[in-house]
């Protein structure tokens, strides 16, 4: 029987105690529990289109703008894709019980280091109901339980995904509870998740820089950051006309609202010339609006000024910061500056350019001659991700299954005491 809790404080309790009984599944269970996941969102897909409906109505009368409207959406095809990727995951190896290392001490005491889930993962994020799907896959996947605070813009898809998925586990004979949402709380479900310390052992923030930074800030549970994507392609002076046109219209046109879009593309002056009027045309051909410099603008008058925030922005639209630089230095130092360390590209011939690039560039992921849209867990093989982490402590990148493990030592002797 499921509980109805009264409290937020009540609702962790229950997601703690699930999360002993999701921890000790074992692989085959875990992927059986997975796949009836996936059947219950097929089934209930019109159901959760429907239930979508009614945000995207309650989102076009807030005017939240077209970027989040984007990632609101669920059409029939989006839920299946949603559906595909839980079984994605459950296909994939299980992290639980990997051996990292292993060690005897000159005792004989035999130690091992062992992949063990988090316990219970949390995670707030905005206007993004298929979040609430990859997290709650991959934390059941990696033996944790789940707790999301989804916000009002996705409201109704949210809780109709979480009963969906709550009545599966049920119907499984897993406990309901490792899937939790605290939702129907407000903000105090969310203030209440940044301060379950000793409730939830990891909080995972997805969405706006601001709701990023206060996660961050006001978080006494340990917080993985998963940063704003001001993405940067470089087009080197050897670079393709072909590869720099069809690159940088992927990663900027395919989904301009996603963090791995190209926000900022720089030049190298040697190219400039022969790239930038065949590029500047096909992005103004795809309703792509360049904020370009002087030396860009000079290519085509439909290119608007740039401003110095321009350079720092996280569009999320079909707007597009072009910028001619002397060299590879300039585009270095630019990137310095301005990235938010979570994707760069470089297009070039050179393979010693691309060398430089790949080993002086601190981004979560680095490319040679490829869309910076492939900075992404299913792309990356992970059937979902939590979230593309842009810190440096433990995960960084697009995080799967092995990011929502942490680890623990096995020590098995005889008799051994310390001397």
């Amino acid at each position: 029987m499921t509980v109805i809790a009264a409290s937020v404080d009540e609702r962790l309790r229950l997601a703690k105690d699930a999360a002993r009984q999701i921890a000790l599944l074992d692989s085959a269970r875990k992927s059986a529990l997975l796949f009836a996941v996936a059947e219950a969102i097929d089934e209930a897909a019109s159901e959760i289109v429907a239930a979508n409906a009614e945000d995207l109505e309650r989102g076009r009368a807030d005017a939240i703008g077209e970027s989040l409207l984007d990632r609101l959406r669920l059409d029939a095809g989006r839920v299946a894709a949603l559906a595909a990727a839980v079984r994605e995951v459950a296909e994939l190896p299980d992290p639980v019980g990997r051996v990292l290392d292993t060690r005897t001490l000159p005792n004989g005491l035999a130690l091992q280091k062992v992949a063990v889930p988090f316990g219970v993962v949390g995670s707030i994020y905005e206007a993004r109901p298929n979040v609430t799907v990859d997290i709650a896959s991959l934390a059941l996947r990696s033996g944790n339980a789940v707790v999301l605070r989804g916000g009002s813009a996705a409201q109704s898809s949210n809780a109709t995904l979480v009963r969906v998925m709550r009545d599966a586990l049920r119907a499984q004979g897993v406990d309901p509870e490792a899937i939790q949402s605290v939702d129907d709380f407000g903000r105090e479900g969310a203030r209440a998740l940044m301060n379950a310390r000793g409730l939830v052992d990891v909080l995972v923030p997805r969405g706006s820089a601001s709701l990023i930074e206060t996660v961050v800030t006001e978080s006494t549970v340990p917080v993985i950051e998963t940063g704003a994507g001001v993405v940067h392609v470089f087009l080197d002076a050897t670079a393709r006309d072909d590869w720099a046109r069809d690159i940088v219209l992927n990663a900027k046109v395919q989904r301009p609202s996603v963090c791995n879009a190209v926000e900022t593309v720089l030049v190298h002056r040697d190219a400039a010339d022969r790239l930038l009027p065949e590029l500047l045309a096909s992005l103004a051909d795809a309703g792509v609006t360049v904020h370009g410099d002087d030396a860009t603008r000079a290519h085509d008058d439909r290119v608007v000024p740039a401003t110095d925030d321009d350079w720092a922005r996280e569009y999320g639209t079909l707007d597009l910061a072009v910028r001619v630089v002397d060299d590879l230095d300039g585009a270095l130092a630019h990137i310095r500056r301005y990235s938010t360390q979570h994707t760069e590209s470089i297009v070039t011939a050179d393979q010693a350019a691309a060398d430089r690039f790949l080993a002086e560039v601190d981004s979560a992921v680095v490319l040679v001659n490829a869309s910076t849209r492939f900075t992404d867990g299913g792309e990356f093989g992970f059937g979902a991700e939590v979230g593309i982490s842009t810190q440096k402590l433990h995960a960084r990148g697009p995080m799967g299954l092995a990011e929502l493990t942490s680890t623990k030592w096995l020590g098995r002797g005889d008799g051994q005491v310390r001397a």
